[in-house]
């Protein structure tokens, strides 16, 4: 069954440092675009993360200090990659929890900020989570009934990425075959900050979701406790959250004046 776009759809996945959003940094980014006519274009890219990268990282995912020392900077592309998912929605695996919100934090720290308050994200995983709990491996021999013999390079896993949803399209008609279609089936997250330290409640204030104040609004905990702002600020927190948190206590700010 096709997909069908009212847009383009920009595909991700990236190969990292490790799993820190704050910390950690982008080795190989691979981007497979596909148009409403279907049509695809793909973008891959090793970079140089400009920090050494971990031995068991290196074992996971194969690509070493060598293969990265002469590779770009993300900020040397950053334009490019910029451009390239511009007007695009956004998919992958994991990619809610993880590829994109790394992405966007090397955007940030690049000096891009990239708003994707009306971009339709994907996540191949929630869909197969939701259907049928597994992994990538899992998932692309489930539902293609094929091995994926080079799991974790970032073109291959994208790829099959891909398979998996037009294949879950297949299996699953009740999906539709539009974007907003399978997220109506899926369920649409809202979106605070990209780490998910802050989350929306059923009335849509923003509360914190890790801490000892996980549960409160945002708002009310920094109105009476303003050096937990400073402490978060000061603190290891992804360049979103703080951004988010700046921004709901310049509300703070606004209200009491």
């Amino acid at each position: 069954m096709p997909l069908q776009l009212a847009r383009p759809i920009a595909f991700i996945d990236l190969e990292t440092t490790g799993v820190n959003l704050s910390t950690d940094r982008i080795v190989e980014i691979a981007i497979i675009k596909i148009s409403p006519d279907g049509t695809r274009q793909t973008k891959r890219k090793l970079l140089n993360p400009q920090m050494p990268i971990p031995k068991q990282v290196t074992e996971l995912h194969g690509i070493t200090d060598e293969m990265v020392k002469d590779a770009p900077t993300f900020k040397q592309v950053s334009n490019e990659l910029k451009q390239f998912i511009e007007n695009s929605d956004l998919g992958g695996y994991n990619s809610n929890r993880f590829d994109i919100p790394l992405l966007m934090e090397e955007f940030l720290r690049s000096g891009l900020e990239i708003d994707l308050s009306t971009r339709k994200m994907i996540d191949v995983q929630h869909i197969f989570y939701t259907m049928e709990p597994r992994t990538l491996t899992a998932a692309y021999k489930f539902f293609c009934q094929k091995e994926l013999t080079d799991a974790h390079g970032a073109e291959a896993d994208i790829s099959a990425t891909i398979e998996v949803l037009l294949a879950q399209l297949q299996r699953y008609p009740d999906l539709g075959e539009s974007v907003d279609s399978i997220l109506s089936r899926i369920g649409e997250e809202k979106i605070v900050d990209y780490a998910r330290r802050f989350v929306l409640d059923d009335k849509g204030v923003e509360i914190f979701n890790f801490g000892k104040y996980k549960g409160r609004p945002v708002m009310d905990v920094l109105k009476a406790e303003r050096q937990y702002y400073d402490w978060m600020m000061k603190g290891d927190f992804p360049l979103h959250t703080k951004q988010k948190l700046t921004e709901i206590f310049n509300r703070v700010l606004l209200k009491n004046n």
